[in-house]
């Protein structure tokens, strides 16, 4: 399973072919650790950019103040935590920094493992989420289920519509509300149109060989996608992601055909 697609160029390269099934939908948050600060910020797309590019050093910043009048933001520097290792969450988050944010997008770019600007790195979601529960004056990013297990702070992030939007379950599907599926099912929804949609949400994906010659494996995991995509869509909530909506899951069921 990925949170980021296979680029056209690691497709050419795959032997027989790998098609994209959609599994749920998930988000990924801004979690901190401010000294004095328990309740929930707002963060606007300039703050994260600014933070990560190591532009913005301070909590007390004005950008940050601007967006949380009323919570006492310290004169503390900020301690930037990332990712170590390659992952989905990290093409998802930036993504996202690259979409609101030229020069992110010239300076680093989106990929599962950049040249970070600024920061510590950590191993992993829970990595990240330890990391920033033991530093104080501290932002990373994990997927929004990390946050809920760990009990650590997270905030609102302003979307394309202007509006800040916590991240939750009905947040991360309006994201995903009226888009064009491509065929491939190979699609980015972070920063999406709508006033009810979170910004840095995407879809989880299961990479399927086009081929399988083992007939009793082609059936299992023909079958198991087809669990997943009925009865398995109920247990999304649950573990904390958001369900696919139906038109995705019905070009999915179509789309198992494919499989040969």
């Amino acid at each position: 399973a990925s949170d980021s697609p296979m680029t056209d160029e690691q497709l050419a390269k795959s032997k027989g072919g790998v098609l994209h099934f959609p599994t749920v939908l998930g988000a990924v948050v801004p979690v901190y650790n401010v000294k004095g600060v328990a309740g929930e910020l707002n963060f606007t797309p300039e703050a994260l950019a600014g933070i990560f590019l190591g532009k913005i050093t301070r909590w007390n910043d004005a950008e940050l103040v601007k967006a949380n009048p009323k919570a006492a933001l310290p004169a503390a520097p900020i301690v930037v935590v990332h990712r170590s290792d390659g992952s989905g969450t990290t093409f998802v988050w930036t993504d996202y920094l690259s979409k609101i944010s030229p020069e992110w997008k010239s300076r680093v770019g989106a990929n599962t493992s950049v040249s970070w600007p600024v920061g510590l790195g950590a191993k992993g979601n829970e990595g990240v989420a330890g990391l920033v529960r033991q530093t104080p004056n501290s932002i990373g990013y994990v997927e929004l289920v990390y946050a809920l297990q760990n009990r650590i702070p997270y905030g609102r992030v302003r979307n394309a519509a202007g509006v800040f939007v916590r991240p939750e379950l009905k947040s991360v599907t309006a994201a995903a509300a009226g888009i064009a599926m491509p065929e491939d099912f190979r699609i980015s929804i972070t920063n999406p149109p709508g006033k009810d949609a979170y910004p840095i949400a995407s879809f989880t994906w299961l990479l399927i060989p086009a081929k399988i010659a083992d007939a009793r494996k082609r059936e299992a995991i023909t079958a198991f996608l087809r669990w997943m995509l009925t009865e398995g869509q109920k247990l999304a909530e649950p573990l904390g992601y958001a369900p696919l909506p139906k038109s995705v899951i019905d070009a999915e069921l179509k789309a198992i055909a494919k499989i040969q």
